[in-house]
């Protein structure tokens, strides 16, 4: 990711999802952004990632893979869907908030990885470097690139990923699926 967001910007994202997490969680609405306020680097429209931790375990994660409004819109939607809506988990509760540790991942646009086979595709993943979507018709899932930190293997990890889809572990041996990678720019509390 060629413009990096600066360590002030960084700052204020991880402030917006804080406030937005913790309102949320307490039924509370947001105040409206004021968007003339923030530096055009987060009133750019861009998609994120929102991760949050327990002691080290993951809490919640939710995000967009294309971008539809501005980053710092975006870092406070994710933020609180991520505490109220990630299907994986029951919603956070206001007793666990100070527990809660926050991750901004902002992601690049996705480019098609174009493959001949299960082979030719592993051969072209980028480990720790590239986050990955599969895509099946309407199905799709994606992996991070920090997942990478937790499933280094190649093979494992779209197996991994492809079962997130709903699908077999081993679909995207046996059918070429649509493959597409994205870069992030990750920070955190």
């Amino acid at each position: 990711m060629q413009d990096k967001l600066t360590p002030e910007d960084q700052i204020t994202l991880l402030r917006l999802a804080r406030e937005a997490m913790e309102r949320g969680v307490k039924g509370e609405q947001l105040p409206p952004l004021d968007l003339s306020s923030l530096p055009l680097s987060l009133r750019e429209q861009a998609s994120c990632f929102i991760t949050l931790t327990t002691h080290g375990q993951l809490r919640g994660c939710i995000g967009a893979l294309d971008p539809y409004q501005s980053l710092a819109e975006d870092v406070r939607e994710h933020a609180i869907a991520a505490a109220l809506k990630d299907p994986r988990f029951p919603a956070v509760r206001e007793a666990e908030l100070n527990g809660i540790q926050i991750e901004v991942s902002r992601l690049t646009r996705p480019t098609p990885l174009e493959y001949i086979d299960a082979n030719d595709l592993l051969s072209k993943l980028r480990p720790h470097v590239d986050g990955v979507i599969l895509r099946d018709g309407y199905r799709r899932a994606t992996f991070l690139p920090q997942v990478w930190e937790k499933i280094p293997d190649p093979a494992e990890f779209l197996n991994s990923l492809s079962y997130k889809m709903g699908e077999n572990h081993n679909l995207w041996r046996s059918k070429h699926l649509d493959v597409l990678v994205y870069q992030v720019e990750e920070f955190h509390e």
